[in-house]
């Protein structure tokens, strides 16, 4: 792997370098063998990064043998030793919090203080979470439930894990993906998105610096098609956790099946935002923004259509539009910049192609452009308010992944959750309304895997993350993960050695 030198100290720490390659493997740092490279740019300036070679499926195979390998000793330690190796890891996490942070907004273009303020705070939680939660994981209780025999419930690891993270949080979808697999006992194998693979492989070398023995956790570097499918594939693989499109997710089951694995799949959203007439007008334009624009709208839980009551819709649309423009795009790191780049020019691309398709059937607001000037050289977007589209027009109906919010009006209760629920996606949602009952219905009748009540957003290591409908299905965070990560197994036992002959005699007669 090579730094062409363009990156300063400053935004690129020595740490995040890993001359040695782009793979970690069987606890160090190696190069891929695929023979073809791929280069980080980044995003806010268009500079090139680094340069790395690519895993291939040998790369994958080395990776998966590397945890299959150490899959009995570590699934043989107890929940306390497991539990005392993730809280070591929490704690060296923490003194290399500013290498984290800079290397993660280096490679996603997200503002530093949000790099500084969520998401290594909340990956340090995560891991002091499942520190914790290792040491309560349990069966169910014993019991005699037929006759003399007596029943209990083992919850046991199940082997070797391949996951597939996405670039959009490299850094948490790494520890939501790694985290309760290895505190269940697992090995893990991760596949990160070959655009941001800087802080999986700081938070590799981290856990291995915790004392998380060689092999227990890998991190292979190479494209979807190759490495990523490969691994999906793999034979000694038990089970695969993925985290991106639906498309892509469709696709990552199809391989699955051929192997029987078992999957966890957490995939696209397009989450309603529902904003009744005795909503604070004020607090939902403020909690519009903040849910549209976190992460420069590249957020599968990130608001992107906001269903308005109509006695509130010209307000909104009004107050909606006045805040995004005091938005501020730059450097990301500039103490002063509230927005940065989206990932790639691919991306803004990508964006820019639905918004000015939107042109034709809708209002396009504020916003709906790339900035001119010095910030032209990255893969910078204006915040965009689109009011007005039709409920299925391509804008409401698919995942954009940008600074993009779509208002539209709805005029009953009735209308506003039934329009909510008309997409095929089911992972987030909010509603905003002070009237206790009214939230409480919009709670339980939108199809969501989470649903927020005035506020869009906040997530916490205690409480589940996963969708429905076409989001996927399985949970990050939380003791429910723990579900995804292990498997059960019925243990009953004869207590008077005399069952067997009874159970012979009536099934066969005596002979």
């Amino acid at each position: 792997m090579q730094n062409p030198g363009n990156a300063t100290p400053d935004r690129f720490p020595a740490e995040a370098r890993f001359a040695e390659g782009a793979q970690f493997i069987a606890g160090r740092p190696t190069s891929g063998t695929s023979g073809r490279t791929h280069t980080v740019v980044d995003p806010a300036s268009g500079e090139e990064v680094l340069t790395y070679e690519l895993a291939g499926t040998a790369d994958v195979d080395r990776a998966v043998a590397a945890a299959r390998a150490a899959f009995p000793g570590w699934a043989a330690t107890t929940p306390g030793e497991r539990s005392d190796t993730l809280h070591r890891f929490a704690a060296v996490l923490a003194d290399r919090a500013e290498d984290f942070a800079r290397a993660e907004s280096l490679q996603c273009g997200k503002p530093l203080k949000l790099s500084r303020e969520f998401d290594v705070p909340g990956t340090i939680d995560n891991i002091a979470y499942f520190a914790g939660a290792a040491r309560h994981l349990q069966g169910q209780s014993a019991g005699e439930y037929s006759g003399d025999h007596t029943s209990y419930v083992r919850r046991e690891p199940i082997g070797v894990v391949g996951s597939i993270a996405p670039w959009n949080y490299p850094l948490q979808m790494a520890a939501w993906k790694i985290l309760p697999a290895v505190a269940a006992g697992n090995t893990i194998v991760l596949k990160p998105a070959e655009l941001t693979p800087l802080t999986s492989l700081l938070f590799a070398q981290a856990a291995t610096d915790a004392g998380i023995p060689d092999g227990v956790i890998n991190i292979v570097t190479g494209t979807g098609r190759e490495a990523g499918e490969h691994l999906v594939g793999h034979p000694d693989v038990a089970m695969t956790s993925f985290t991106g499109s639906t498309a892509v997710g469709k696709r990552v089951a199809e391989i699955a099946t051929a192997t029987v694995k078992r999957l966890h799949l957490e995939l696209g959203g397009k989450a309603p935002f529902v904003v009744f007439d005795d909503a604070d007008p004020e607090a939902a334009a403020h909690g519009a923004v903040a849910g549209a624009l976190i992460n420069t709208g590249q957020d599968c839980t990130a608001a992107t259509r906001a269903y308005v009551q109509r006695p509130l819709y010209e307000e909104f649309v009004a107050r909606t539009a006045a805040l995004m423009e005091t938005v501020r795009l730059g450097d990301p790191f500039a103490p002063g910049t509230d927005l940065g780049p989206l990932v790639s020019h691919v991306q803004r691309d990508r964006v820019a192609g639905f918004v000015d398709r939107a042109r034709a059937y809708a209002r396009v607001v504020t916003g709906g452009e790339a900035p001119e000037g010095e910030l032209a050289k990255g893969a910078y977007y204006r915040p965009t308010l689109i009011a007005d589209a039709a409920q299925d027009s391509e804008v409401v109906q698919s995942e954009i992944f940008g600074p993009v919010l779509v208002v539209l009006p709805f005029d009953t209760d009735d209308e506003g959750i039934a329009l909510a629920n008309d997409t095929p996606y089911g992972l987030a949602a909010s509603a905003w309304s002070r009237d206790v009952y009214r939230a409480n219905r919009a709670t339980r009748e939108i199809k969501a895997g989470c649903v927020w009540v005035n506020d869009h957003i906040p997530i916490i290591s205690e409480m589940p993350h996963g969708g429905y409908k076409s989001s996927g299905y399985g949970k990050d965070m939380s003791a429910y993960s723990f579900e995804e990560y292990t498997q059960i197994k019925h243990v009953m036992f004869d207590n008077t050695a005399v069952a067997a002959k009874d159970w012979h005699r009536t099934v066969f007669g005596d002979r």
